[in-house]
């Protein structure tokens, strides 16, 4: 690590353990920018597990900070609601004049359906057919990365990949596969100045010409018949066939981020890793055989997704606080992957972890990710073409950071390889 980032940090946890408990709003998107909020839920997870931010540019909201209380909100969608008319799943509300319903933010039984129209593209048999395209892809861009010059891993492998992917699951025109990345970013970013969208107009316009892009090739398949990629799957699933204009958009900016942004951030997340901890790299390189439990330990240490939101419906004891019908309740992942009552070591990436799979990231009960297993799919065929070539890929500085309290990810990371 830098002694720029090493600064930021210094100065975070100095500011995270001297403020008053109450003025703690870990919702800030600059720390998750600044890789500075990890003091902040340390000190949470330790004096305030279930902690009440009275005043943000979010509203009120509660924070859940520890394993065990987000799972016990996560697995309880009878008291905890997604649904979008009570503000969805992220802590910024859904905004009533742009309404994006999607099945993530829906509850039983219109979730359960809508859900199971989708599912067949990552079902085992399906995934087998993918494995292969997939490796080919990986062999491709690994194969054509320059030797001994700097480049961007972001750009060059992360996006590229899993743009190549999305493009296969929607059966999208792969010339303009770089939409999709695009409409993902500016679904999921924070609106501001220098930002990826400035203002939320903007964003809402963008928003519009994905759908407009999607109404027409919806239109071409739903006179043709039924195939096996995603927008032909929603045209002709029984529960997805009639759904309004806002909640086809809904579903595809749901499916186009959930496909995007876990590979594509634990792809640069773990190099990264590896350059904080070489000596795992190390362990990996002597023993393939480790990326069995590698894989979700990188999906663990990176946290794609800093946090889910849900609303209370009704009033709840969640450790120790009472939650009151109406609230906004937010389920810090990030944190609770580092929480130590649970996870030993957890701010080092451990590729022999003897629990791997014992992590948040992919969300528990009903909205456990539905591609979880391709997330991890992908990720191991990019590890073992890598491994295979036995690259020697340096980090060479920190990366950029996205500004968002939802996605936790990376615009850049340059690298270079050695040999």
């Amino acid at each position: 690590m830098n002694h720029v980032s090493m600064d930021v940090l210094n100065a975070a946890r100095e500011r995270a353990w001297s403020m008053p408990l109450a003025q703690i709003a870990p919702a800030d998107p600059q720390l998750f920018k600044d890789n500075a909020q990890w003091p902040f839920f340390e000190r949470l997870r330790k004096e305030d597990p279930v902690h009440y931010t009275a005043d943000s540019e979010f509203g009120p909201y509660w924070s859940i900070t520890k394993y065990k209380d987000i799972m016990a909100v996560d697995t309880n969608h009878k008291a905890f609601s997604s649904l979008s008319t009570l503000g969805g799943i992220s802590i910024r509300d859904q905004r009533a004049d742009f309404p994006l319903p999607m099945f993530i933010a829906m509850d039983p039984p219109t979730h359960d359906e809508q859900r199971k129209v989708v599912s067949p593209i990552v079902a085992p048999g399906n995934l087998a057919v993918l494995e292969h395209t997939i490796r080919e892809r990986a062999v491709a861009i690994l194969d054509g990365l320059p030797r001994g010059e700097a480049f961007d891993w972001v750009d060059r492998v992360s996006i590229e990949l899993t743009t190549q992917m999305l493009a296969t699951l929607f059966d999208f025109p792969f010339e303009d596969r770089r939409k999709l990345t695009r409409w993902s970013d500016v679904a999921t970013t924070v609106a501001g100045p220098g930002g990826v969208v400035e203002t939320e107009e903007q964003r809402q316009t963008e928003l519009r010409e994905c759908a407009g892009y999607f109404m027409k090739l919806w239109n071409e398949r739903v006179n043709a018949p039924p195939r096996g990629d995603l927008v032909s799957m929603l045209a002709h699933g029984e529960s997805t066939r009639n759904m309004t204009p806002q909640e086809f958009l809904g579903n595809l900016i749901l499916l186009i981020v959930g496909g995007n942004d876990t590979t594509r951030n634990s792809l640069t997340g773990g190099l990264y890793a590896f350059s904080q901890f070489p000596e795992q790299y190390q362990k990996l390189r002597a023993n393939h055989a480790l990326l069995d439990s590698t894989i979700p330990e990188i999906i663990r240490w990176q946290t794609p997704l800093a946090h889910m939101r849900r609303t209370a419906i009704v009033d709840q004891d969640v450790g120790g606080k009472h939650i009151k019908a109406g609230d906004k309740v937010i389920m810090w992942y990030v944190s609770g992957n580092r929480d130590d009552e649970v996870i030993a070591n957890p701010n080092e990436l451990v590729v022999d972890r003897a629990r791997p799979r014992q992590h948040l990231s992919f969300g528990f009960g009903i909205h456990r990710c539905v591609g979880n297993r391709l997330a991890e799919m992908q990720l191991r065929i990019v590890w073992e073409e890598i491994l295979k070539r036995d690259l020697d890929i340096e980090v060479l500085d920190e990366p950029e950071r996205v500004l968002s309290t939802f996605i936790k990810g990376y615009t850049n990371l340059p690298v270079r390889i050695r040999n």
